[in-house]
Formats: C-alpha cells, sequence, structure tokens
C-alpha cells in the first residue's frame, strides 16, 4: 500500500472519530455556565432552556440523527474501494460543514444552517459514491 493511503486512512480514521465527538461540543455549548443545571437530571433542564442553549441541544440532536448515515456512506465507500485520500477529503468538508451547521444553528440564522445542511447531505451522497 503507497504511503499516501497510509496517511489517507489515519485521516478517514481521525475524522470518524471527530463526527463522533461533535455532538459532544454542542451538549458541551448547551450545559456550559447554565445555571441550576442538574447533571444527575439534564434533560428536563435542557428541554427548558431558550434562545441558542435550546438551539445547541437541537444542533446536537441532529448531528447524532446524522452519524449512521455518514458512518454508513463511510463504511460502503471503504468496502468498494475508495481511495483513502480522496475519502478523507469528503470527510473533512462534511465535518467542517457540520461545524459550520452547529455554529449556525447556536447562532439562529435558520436559512444559512438549512443551505449548510443540504451541503453536508451532499457531501454524505458524494462520500456513499466515491
Amino acid at each position: 500500500m503507497p504511503i499516501l493511503s497510509e496517511v489517507g486512512m489515519s485521516w478517514v480514521q481521525g475524522l470518524m472519530v471527530a463526527a463522533a465527538v461533535l455532538p459532544f461540543g454542542a451538549a458541551l455549548a448547551a450545559k456550559a455556565g447554565g445555571r441550576r443545571f442538574d447533571n444527575e437530571d439534564p434533560r428536563p433542564w435542557l428541554a427548558a432552556q431558550q434562545g441558542w442553549r435550546a438551539r445547541a441541544n437541537a444542533a446536537q440532536a441532529n448531528l447524532f440523527e446524522g452519524l449512521p448515515f455518514f458512518y454508513a456512506a463511510v463504511l460502503y465507500a471503504l468496502y468498494a474501494g475508495s481511495q483513502p485520500d480522496r475519502l478523507a477529503s469528503l470527510m473533512g468538508a462534511w465535518v467542517a460543514l457540520r461545524v459550520l451547521y452547529v455554529l449556525a444553528y447556536i447562532l439562529g440564522r435558520g436559512t444559512v444552517r438549512s443551505l449548510i445542511w443540504v451541503a453536508a447531505l451532499a457531501v454524505n451522497l458524494t462520500i456513499l459514491w466515491a
């Protein structure tokens, strides 16, 4: 296996981990500095939040919802013999778009958020056929 493909595979692995931890970043944003946060029973507290905290929590849920399709597309692409370097590039684009998605969600930019979501979906479909 050429060196470039080995480097690509390390990126693939790293980006799979990055995708997995994105929801936790949104969760931390939702909870950070919150008054009366109850870690013993966090869901009612989160459900009562408004504004950017509520949007960060919603972003967390959406990130978790998007992971199965992302992982399935990546695994299928690897199974089908996709070049790891190309796959890593597409995965990096997907992760970057999802980070931008969280930021747009927290900032309350609904139209921008939706456009980013569509772009991430298009990248995910491209991964599937990479």
